[in-house]
Protein backbone atom coordinates (compact mmCIF):
# COMPACT_ATOMS: atom_id res chain seq x y z
CA UNK A 1 0.00 0.00 0.00
CA UNK A 2 1.58 3.34 -1.03
CA UNK A 3 2.40 5.83 1.69
CA UNK A 4 0.27 9.01 1.88
CA UNK A 5 1.88 11.92 0.03
CA UNK A 6 2.47 13.83 3.25
CA UNK A 7 4.69 10.98 4.49
CA UNK A 8 6.73 10.70 1.30
CA UNK A 9 9.91 12.75 0.98
CA UNK A 10 9.57 15.52 -1.61
CA UNK A 11 10.86 14.77 -5.09
CA UNK A 12 13.91 17.02 -5.11
CA UNK A 13 14.28 17.16 -8.88
CA UNK A 14 10.77 18.53 -9.24
CA UNK A 15 11.10 20.89 -6.27
CA UNK A 16 14.41 22.29 -7.51
CA UNK A 17 13.03 22.93 -10.99
CA UNK A 18 10.03 24.84 -9.65
CA UNK A 19 12.04 26.87 -7.13
CA UNK A 20 14.38 28.01 -9.86
CA UNK A 21 11.48 28.85 -12.17
CA UNK A 22 9.81 31.03 -9.54
CA UNK A 23 13.10 32.64 -8.57
CA UNK A 24 13.73 33.45 -12.22
CA UNK A 25 10.34 35.14 -12.56
CA UNK A 26 11.08 37.26 -9.48
CA UNK A 27 14.72 38.03 -10.17
CA UNK A 28 14.78 38.37 -13.94
CA UNK A 29 11.24 39.48 -14.80
CA UNK A 30 10.31 41.52 -11.73
CA UNK A 31 7.36 39.41 -10.63
CA UNK A 32 6.14 39.68 -7.05
CA UNK A 33 7.12 36.48 -5.28
CA UNK A 34 3.63 35.53 -4.14
CA UNK A 35 2.19 36.02 -7.64
CA UNK A 36 4.98 34.04 -9.27
CA UNK A 37 4.60 31.23 -6.76
CA UNK A 38 0.84 31.15 -7.21
CA UNK A 39 1.16 30.93 -10.99
CA UNK A 40 3.68 28.09 -10.97
CA UNK A 41 2.02 26.03 -8.24
CA UNK A 42 -1.43 26.41 -9.76
CA UNK A 43 -0.10 24.88 -12.99
CA UNK A 44 1.48 21.88 -11.25
CA UNK A 45 -1.64 20.00 -10.23
CA UNK A 46 0.17 16.72 -9.53
CA UNK A 47 2.37 18.14 -6.79
CA UNK A 48 2.02 16.60 -3.36
CA UNK A 49 1.05 18.92 -0.51
CA UNK A 50 4.46 18.61 1.15
CA UNK A 51 6.12 19.47 -2.17
CA UNK A 52 4.05 22.62 -2.50
CA UNK A 53 5.06 23.61 1.00
CA UNK A 54 8.72 22.81 0.30
CA UNK A 55 8.73 24.92 -2.87
CA UNK A 56 7.12 27.89 -1.12
CA UNK A 57 9.46 27.73 1.86
CA UNK A 58 12.49 27.44 -0.40
CA UNK A 59 11.43 30.41 -2.55
CA UNK A 60 10.89 32.67 0.44
CA UNK A 61 13.96 31.39 2.25
CA UNK A 62 16.12 31.97 -0.80
CA UNK A 63 14.82 35.51 -1.20
CA UNK A 64 15.52 36.27 2.46
CA UNK A 65 19.07 34.95 2.22
CA UNK A 66 19.87 36.44 -1.18
CA UNK A 67 21.96 39.37 0.06
CA UNK A 68 24.13 37.25 2.33
CA UNK A 69 24.57 34.54 -0.28
CA UNK A 70 25.62 37.03 -2.92
CA UNK A 71 28.17 38.57 -0.54
CA UNK A 72 29.62 35.16 0.24
CA UNK A 73 29.72 34.13 -3.41
CA UNK A 74 31.28 37.40 -4.46
CA UNK A 75 28.76 39.29 -6.53
CA UNK A 76 25.77 38.34 -8.68
CA UNK A 77 25.88 34.54 -9.06
CA UNK A 78 23.79 32.47 -11.41
CA UNK A 79 20.39 31.60 -9.94
CA UNK A 80 21.34 27.92 -9.82
CA UNK A 81 24.50 28.73 -7.87
CA UNK A 82 22.62 30.94 -5.43
CA UNK A 83 20.05 28.18 -4.84
CA UNK A 84 22.76 25.57 -4.33
CA UNK A 85 24.42 27.88 -1.81
CA UNK A 86 21.10 28.27 0.01
CA UNK A 87 20.71 24.50 0.23
CA UNK A 88 24.15 24.29 1.79
CA UNK A 89 23.67 27.19 4.22
CA UNK A 90 20.36 25.75 5.48
CA UNK A 91 21.81 22.28 5.91
CA UNK A 92 19.49 20.79 3.31
CA UNK A 93 22.44 19.41 1.34
CA UNK A 94 26.21 19.08 1.47
CA UNK A 95 28.18 21.18 -1.02
CA UNK A 96 28.70 18.14 -3.22
CA UNK A 97 25.03 17.15 -3.08
CA UNK A 98 23.84 20.70 -3.78
CA UNK A 99 26.19 21.08 -6.75
CA UNK A 100 25.01 17.78 -8.17
CA UNK A 101 21.30 18.55 -7.62
CA UNK A 102 21.32 21.73 -9.70
CA UNK A 103 24.28 20.93 -11.95
CA UNK A 104 26.75 23.62 -10.92
CA UNK A 105 30.51 23.16 -10.52
CA UNK A 106 31.49 22.40 -6.93
CA UNK A 107 34.05 25.20 -7.22
CA UNK A 108 31.22 27.72 -7.59
CA UNK A 109 30.40 27.17 -3.91
CA UNK A 110 33.92 27.74 -2.64
CA UNK A 111 32.87 31.09 -1.15
CA UNK A 112 30.83 29.26 1.50
CA UNK A 113 33.94 27.93 3.20
CA UNK A 114 34.38 29.61 6.58
CA UNK A 115 31.26 31.69 5.88
CA UNK A 116 30.32 32.56 9.46
CA UNK A 117 33.87 33.52 10.38
CA UNK A 118 34.17 35.72 7.29
CA UNK A 119 30.93 37.53 8.14
CA UNK A 120 31.97 37.99 11.78
CA UNK A 121 35.25 39.55 10.60
CA UNK A 122 33.59 42.38 8.63
CA UNK A 123 35.01 45.48 10.35
CA UNK A 124 32.16 47.92 9.66
CA UNK A 125 29.34 47.08 12.13
CA UNK A 126 26.61 48.32 9.80
CA UNK A 127 27.96 46.34 6.88
CA UNK A 128 28.33 43.30 9.12
CA UNK A 129 24.71 43.56 10.27
CA UNK A 130 23.52 44.05 6.69
CA UNK A 131 25.26 40.83 5.63
CA UNK A 132 24.19 38.90 8.73
CA UNK A 133 20.58 39.96 8.26
CA UNK A 134 20.69 39.79 4.46
CA UNK A 135 19.26 43.29 4.19
CA UNK A 136 20.24 46.23 2.00
CA UNK A 137 22.58 48.52 3.89
CA UNK A 138 20.24 51.51 3.63
CA UNK A 139 17.51 49.62 5.50
CA UNK A 140 19.98 48.65 8.23
CA UNK A 141 21.14 52.25 8.51
CA UNK A 142 17.57 53.46 8.99
CA UNK A 143 16.78 50.80 11.58
CA UNK A 144 19.95 51.47 13.57
CA UNK A 145 19.54 55.25 13.45
CA UNK A 146 15.96 55.05 14.76
CA UNK A 147 16.00 51.96 17.00
CA UNK A 148 19.66 51.47 17.95
CA UNK A 149 21.93 48.60 16.94
CA UNK A 150 20.73 46.08 19.54
CA UNK A 151 17.07 46.47 18.68
CA UNK A 152 17.80 46.64 14.97
CA UNK A 153 19.56 43.29 15.27
CA UNK A 154 16.58 41.75 17.11
CA UNK A 155 14.21 43.15 14.53
CA UNK A 156 16.29 41.88 11.62
CA UNK A 157 16.35 38.39 13.12
CA UNK A 158 12.56 38.23 13.31
CA UNK A 159 12.17 39.73 9.84
CA UNK A 160 14.07 36.73 8.50
CA UNK A 161 11.81 34.20 10.23
CA UNK A 162 8.61 32.78 8.83
CA UNK A 163 5.58 34.91 9.67
CA UNK A 164 2.74 33.31 11.65
CA UNK A 165 -0.53 32.41 9.96
CA UNK A 166 -3.01 34.71 11.69
CA UNK A 167 -6.73 34.86 10.99
CA UNK A 168 -9.57 37.11 12.10
CA UNK A 169 -12.82 35.53 13.20
CA UNK A 170 -15.68 36.98 11.15
CA UNK A 171 -18.09 38.21 13.81
CA UNK A 172 -20.91 38.10 11.28
CA UNK A 173 -20.57 34.30 11.37
CA UNK A 174 -18.97 33.32 14.67
CA UNK A 175 -16.97 34.70 17.56
CA UNK A 176 -13.37 33.71 18.17
CA UNK A 177 -14.08 30.81 20.51
CA UNK A 178 -16.72 29.35 18.20
CA UNK A 179 -14.27 29.59 15.30
CA UNK A 180 -11.55 27.97 17.36
CA UNK A 181 -13.84 25.05 18.16
CA UNK A 182 -14.79 24.62 14.53
CA UNK A 183 -11.16 24.70 13.42
CA UNK A 184 -10.39 22.01 15.98
CA UNK A 185 -13.10 19.86 14.40
CA UNK A 186 -11.33 20.38 11.06
CA UNK A 187 -8.07 19.21 12.60
CA UNK A 188 -6.47 22.65 12.89
CA UNK A 189 -4.85 23.77 16.13
CA UNK A 190 -5.01 27.46 16.97
CA UNK A 191 -4.16 29.90 19.74
CA UNK A 192 -5.76 33.27 20.51
CA UNK A 193 -3.78 36.34 19.52
CA UNK A 194 -2.51 38.27 22.56
CA UNK A 195 -3.81 41.70 21.52
CA UNK A 196 -6.62 41.45 18.98
CA UNK A 197 -9.90 40.12 20.43
CA UNK A 198 -10.74 38.63 17.03
CA UNK A 199 -7.55 36.79 16.09
CA UNK A 200 -6.26 33.23 16.10
CA UNK A 201 -2.82 31.97 15.14
CA UNK A 202 -3.09 28.69 13.21
CA UNK A 203 -0.45 25.98 13.30
CA UNK A 204 0.23 26.69 9.63
CA UNK A 205 0.39 23.15 8.30
CA UNK A 206 -2.96 23.16 6.51
CA UNK A 207 -4.13 25.02 3.44
CA UNK A 208 -6.31 27.57 5.20
CA UNK A 209 -8.11 28.51 1.97
CA UNK A 210 -9.27 24.91 1.58
CA UNK A 211 -10.96 24.73 4.97
CA UNK A 212 -14.75 24.66 5.04
CA UNK A 213 -14.71 27.28 7.79
CA UNK A 214 -12.92 29.66 5.42
CA UNK A 215 -15.12 28.89 2.43
CA UNK A 216 -18.20 29.52 4.58
CA UNK A 217 -16.89 32.96 5.53
CA UNK A 218 -15.94 32.08 9.09
CA UNK A 219 -12.59 33.85 8.99
CA UNK A 220 -10.25 36.05 7.01
CA UNK A 221 -6.48 35.72 6.89
CA UNK A 222 -5.29 38.98 8.43
CA UNK A 223 -2.23 39.95 10.45
CA UNK A 224 -2.95 40.86 14.06
CA UNK A 225 -1.58 44.37 13.53
CA UNK A 226 -3.99 44.93 10.66
CA UNK A 227 -6.83 43.76 12.91
CA UNK A 228 -5.81 46.29 15.55
CA UNK A 229 -5.99 49.12 13.03
CA UNK A 230 -9.59 48.14 12.25
CA UNK A 231 -10.30 47.91 15.99
CA UNK A 232 -8.94 51.45 16.53
CA UNK A 233 -11.44 52.80 14.01
CA UNK A 234 -14.22 51.87 16.47
CA UNK A 235 -16.76 51.56 13.64
CA UNK A 236 -20.26 51.12 15.00
CA UNK A 237 -23.68 50.06 13.63
CA UNK A 238 -25.58 52.76 11.80
CA UNK A 239 -22.56 54.97 11.13
CA UNK A 240 -21.12 56.19 7.85
CA UNK A 241 -17.61 54.74 7.53
CA UNK A 242 -15.11 55.24 4.70
CA UNK A 243 -12.12 52.99 3.97
CA UNK A 244 -10.36 55.49 1.75
CA UNK A 245 -7.51 53.30 0.40
CA UNK A 246 -9.33 50.00 0.58
CA UNK A 247 -7.40 47.81 -1.85
CA UNK A 248 -8.80 44.29 -1.71
CA UNK A 249 -10.82 45.15 1.37
CA UNK A 250 -9.21 43.26 4.25
CA UNK A 251 -9.78 46.02 6.79
CA UNK A 252 -13.13 46.97 5.25
CA UNK A 253 -14.45 43.48 6.03
CA UNK A 254 -13.36 43.88 9.65
CA UNK A 255 -15.12 47.26 9.78
CA UNK A 256 -18.29 45.71 8.36
CA UNK A 257 -18.26 43.07 11.09
CA UNK A 258 -17.90 45.78 13.74
CA UNK A 259 -20.86 47.56 12.18
CA UNK A 260 -22.97 44.36 12.21
CA UNK A 261 -23.84 45.10 8.57
CA UNK A 262 -25.75 48.22 9.68
CA UNK A 263 -24.88 51.62 8.29
CA UNK A 264 -22.98 52.66 5.18
CA UNK A 265 -19.46 51.42 4.52
CA UNK A 266 -17.68 52.88 1.50
CA UNK A 267 -14.56 51.22 0.09
CA UNK A 268 -12.61 53.60 -2.15
CA UNK A 269 -9.60 52.78 -4.29
CA UNK A 270 -8.01 53.80 -7.58
CA UNK A 271 -7.66 50.14 -8.64
CA UNK A 272 -11.05 48.76 -9.81
CA UNK A 273 -9.63 45.24 -9.98
CA UNK A 274 -8.77 45.20 -6.30
CA UNK A 275 -12.19 46.57 -5.43
CA UNK A 276 -13.77 43.73 -7.42
CA UNK A 277 -11.70 41.30 -5.38
CA UNK A 278 -12.99 43.03 -2.25
CA UNK A 279 -16.58 42.56 -3.43
CA UNK A 280 -15.98 38.83 -3.94
CA UNK A 281 -14.50 38.57 -0.46
CA UNK A 282 -17.45 40.51 0.94
CA UNK A 283 -19.95 38.05 -0.54
CA UNK A 284 -18.15 35.13 1.06
CA UNK A 285 -17.94 37.02 4.36
CA UNK A 286 -21.71 37.75 4.39
CA UNK A 287 -21.10 41.51 4.27
CA UNK A 288 -24.10 43.43 2.94
CA UNK A 289 -23.38 47.10 3.67
CA UNK A 290 -20.19 47.52 1.60
CA UNK A 291 -20.30 49.98 -1.27
CA UNK A 292 -17.23 49.98 -3.51
CA UNK A 293 -16.32 53.06 -5.50
CA UNK A 294 -13.37 53.38 -7.90
CA UNK A 295 -11.86 56.86 -7.74
CA UNK A 296 -9.10 58.59 -9.71
CA UNK A 297 -5.60 58.41 -8.31
CA UNK A 298 -4.87 62.16 -8.52
CA UNK A 299 -6.42 65.41 -7.26
CA UNK A 300 -9.52 64.80 -9.39
CA UNK A 301 -10.49 62.18 -6.78
CA UNK A 302 -11.94 64.99 -4.66
CA UNK A 303 -14.78 65.48 -7.14
CA UNK A 304 -15.48 61.73 -7.12
CA UNK A 305 -16.16 61.77 -3.37
CA UNK A 306 -17.72 65.23 -3.09
CA UNK A 307 -21.04 63.72 -1.98
CA UNK A 308 -19.30 62.29 1.12
CA UNK A 309 -17.59 65.51 2.14
CA UNK A 310 -18.13 66.35 5.81
CA UNK A 311 -20.44 63.36 6.38
CA UNK A 312 -18.29 60.45 7.56
CA UNK A 313 -18.26 59.36 11.19
CA UNK A 314 -15.05 57.40 10.59
CA UNK A 315 -12.46 57.60 7.82
CA UNK A 316 -9.61 55.10 7.61
CA UNK A 317 -6.64 56.20 5.50
CA UNK A 318 -4.55 53.04 5.26
CA UNK A 319 -2.15 54.79 2.95
CA UNK A 320 0.11 53.35 0.25
CA UNK A 321 3.58 53.03 1.75
CA UNK A 322 7.02 51.49 1.36
CA UNK A 323 5.85 48.29 3.05
CA UNK A 324 8.97 48.11 5.23
CA UNK A 325 6.84 46.54 7.95
CA UNK A 326 6.00 43.51 5.80
CA UNK A 327 9.52 42.31 5.00
CA UNK A 328 9.13 38.93 6.70
CA UNK A 329 5.94 38.25 4.72
CA UNK A 330 7.26 39.73 1.47
CA UNK A 331 11.00 39.06 1.52
CA UNK A 332 11.44 40.09 -2.10
CA UNK A 333 10.39 43.65 -1.21
CA UNK A 334 13.75 44.37 0.42
CA UNK A 335 15.44 44.03 -2.97
CA UNK A 336 12.87 46.17 -4.83
CA UNK A 337 12.71 49.12 -2.45
CA UNK A 338 14.95 52.14 -2.94
CA UNK A 339 16.44 54.46 -0.27
CA UNK A 340 14.24 57.38 -1.35
CA UNK A 341 10.99 55.37 -1.29
CA UNK A 342 9.97 56.37 2.28
CA UNK A 343 10.32 60.07 1.41
CA UNK A 344 8.45 59.59 -1.85
CA UNK A 345 5.60 57.76 -0.16
CA UNK A 346 5.43 60.34 2.65
CA UNK A 347 4.61 63.06 0.12
CA UNK A 348 1.76 60.94 -1.25
CA UNK A 349 0.54 60.11 2.26
CA UNK A 350 0.27 63.79 3.19
CA UNK A 351 -1.65 64.45 -0.02
CA UNK A 352 -4.09 61.62 0.68
CA UNK A 353 -4.61 62.72 4.28
CA UNK A 354 -5.53 66.20 3.14
CA UNK A 355 -7.93 64.82 0.54
CA UNK A 356 -9.76 62.36 2.75
CA UNK A 357 -9.77 64.39 5.96
CA UNK A 358 -12.35 66.53 4.16
CA UNK A 359 -14.78 63.60 4.33
CA UNK A 360 -14.78 63.54 8.14
CA UNK A 361 -17.68 65.34 9.75
CA UNK A 362 -17.02 67.75 12.62
CA UNK A 363 -16.36 65.61 15.68
CA UNK A 364 -15.75 62.56 13.50
CA UNK A 365 -12.68 60.35 13.53
CA UNK A 366 -9.81 59.77 11.12
CA UNK A 367 -7.34 56.92 11.54
CA UNK A 368 -4.11 57.12 9.58
CA UNK A 369 -2.22 53.84 9.15
CA UNK A 370 0.70 52.33 7.26
CA UNK A 371 2.51 49.00 7.11
CA UNK A 372 5.81 50.88 7.21
CA UNK A 373 8.49 51.26 9.85
CA UNK A 374 10.30 54.54 10.37
CA UNK A 375 9.48 58.12 11.26
CA UNK A 376 9.37 59.47 7.69
CA UNK A 377 6.11 57.71 6.76
CA UNK A 378 4.63 57.59 10.22
CA UNK A 379 5.36 60.14 12.95
CA UNK A 380 6.26 62.91 10.51
CA UNK A 381 3.03 62.41 8.56
CA UNK A 382 0.99 62.30 11.78
CA UNK A 383 2.61 65.58 12.81
CA UNK A 384 1.59 67.03 9.44
CA UNK A 385 -2.02 66.00 10.11
CA UNK A 386 -2.05 68.10 13.28
CA UNK A 387 0.13 71.03 12.26
CA UNK A 388 -1.05 71.55 8.68
CA UNK A 389 -4.49 69.93 8.51
CA UNK A 390 -5.61 71.02 11.95
CA UNK A 391 -6.76 67.57 13.12
CA UNK A 392 -6.84 66.93 16.84
CA UNK A 393 -5.17 63.86 18.40
CA UNK A 394 -7.60 61.19 19.65
CA UNK A 395 -6.04 59.05 22.43
CA UNK A 396 -5.89 55.40 21.47
CA UNK A 397 -6.72 54.20 24.97
CA UNK A 398 -10.30 55.34 24.36
CA UNK A 399 -10.43 53.36 21.09
CA UNK A 400 -8.43 50.24 21.90
CA UNK A 401 -9.17 50.13 25.63
CA UNK A 402 -6.76 51.43 28.26
CA UNK A 403 -5.34 48.02 29.16
CA UNK A 404 -4.70 46.98 25.55
CA UNK A 405 -3.26 50.36 24.59
CA UNK A 406 -0.84 50.24 27.52
CA UNK A 407 0.22 46.66 26.75
CA UNK A 408 0.94 47.65 23.15
CA UNK A 409 2.92 50.72 24.16
CA UNK A 410 0.62 53.32 22.60
CA UNK A 411 1.77 56.89 23.08
CA UNK A 412 -1.22 59.20 23.10
CA UNK A 413 -2.86 58.92 19.72
CA UNK A 414 -0.02 56.98 18.07
CA UNK A 415 1.07 53.35 18.09
CA UNK A 416 3.98 51.60 16.39
CA UNK A 417 3.90 47.82 16.06
CA UNK A 418 7.02 45.72 15.41
CA UNK A 419 7.55 42.03 14.66
CA UNK A 420 10.16 41.58 17.41
CA UNK A 421 8.06 43.35 20.07
CA UNK A 422 4.47 42.48 19.25
CA UNK A 423 4.66 39.46 16.94
CA UNK A 424 2.78 41.43 14.27
CA UNK A 425 4.01 42.87 11.03
CA UNK A 426 5.37 46.39 11.29
CA UNK A 427 2.47 48.86 11.44
CA UNK A 428 1.77 52.42 12.49
CA UNK A 429 -1.50 54.06 13.40
CA UNK A 430 -2.51 57.52 14.55
CA UNK A 431 -6.05 58.55 15.46
CA UNK A 432 -7.50 62.05 15.09
CA UNK A 433 -10.77 63.91 15.39
CA UNK A 434 -11.95 66.78 13.21
CA UNK A 435 -12.63 69.92 15.25
CA UNK A 436 -16.28 70.79 15.71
Amino acid sequence: MPRPHRLRPPRNDLVDTLVLEVHGLVHDQGWLADRALERVLRRERKLWANERRTVAEAVYGLLRAQGQLDWLLGGQPELTTRYAAWLVRTGAATPAEAARRVAVPASALAGLEGADARIAAIPDPLERLAVEASLPRWIVERLVSERGEEEARALAKVVNARAPLTVRANLLVNDREALRARLAQEGVRSEPTPFSPWGLVLDGHQNAFGLASFQDGGFEIQDEGSQLIALACAARPGKLVVDACSGAGGKALALAAEMHNKGDLYALDSDPGRLEEGKRRARRAHVHNLRTRPIPAGPEAAAAVADLEGRADVVLVDAPCSGLGTLRRKPDARWRLKPDDPTRFAALQKELLGRFAALVKPGGRLVYATCAMGRTENGDVAEHAERVLGLLPAPLEALLGAERAAALGAKGNQLELFPHLHGTDGFFMAAFTRPR
